[in-house]
């Protein structure tokens, strides 16, 4: 008897089962680490834990909610929003009542083939952020630009609000 005969995964060729997707919670769970399992045994040093929580969490519709960083100037606020994987085409901007609000949909493929196996994932999600602007912020001269995953939106001042600002010098006492 050869050594490799006592390896499971290399005796003979076996085709995989076609597995069904419940809805129930600890299904979905059990198929995770099933999953894990598999991974780990097919290539040990290949798992990456940090990789796997998007495969867990904020997958099948449930959406996503993406960072978002707001820094000001004295000229303007900048909100920077991180959106991976998405266009520009997928994202949309609107200001109403004050309020800015971001919208996009993230759809996503992955599929793999080979001689024993056939593994397709589909992920999507969508989400909705709301800002409320300060007063002084001009509506009719904010801009956003996207780039490399990174939506960036300006909102400049309006410029009386500028000319109003002054710095106060603190005294050594």
């Amino acid at each position: 008897m050869a050594i490799t005969d006592l390896i499971p995964w290399k005796r003979g060729e076996r085709r995989l089962p076609i597995r069904r997707v419940s809805r129930e919670p600890l299904y979905s769970l059990s198929h995770e680490m099933d999953r894990l399992f598999e991974q780990f045994w097919r290539d040990p040093f290949s798992i990456r834990p940090f990789d796997l929580l998007p495969a867990m969490w904020g997958n099948g519709g449930e959406g996503f909610i993406p960072r978002v960083d707001v820094s000001e100037t004295e000229k303007e606020y900048v909100l920077t929003a991180e959106l991976p994987g998405m266009d520009e085409k997928d994202i949309d901007i609107a200001i109403s009542n004050n309020v800015l609000t971001i919208k996009g949909e993230k759809r996503e493929e992955h599929e793999e083939k080979d001689r024993n196996y056939y593994y397709m994932e589909r992920s999507f999600g969508s989400f909705c952020r709301e800002f409320p602007l300060p007063s002084e912020v001009d509506e009719d001269k904010i801009e956003a630009t996207f780039k490399k995953g990174v939506l960036t939106v300006t909102l400049p001042k309006l410029p009386e609000v500028i000319e109003k600002t002054r710095r106060i010098p603190i005294k050594k006492s």
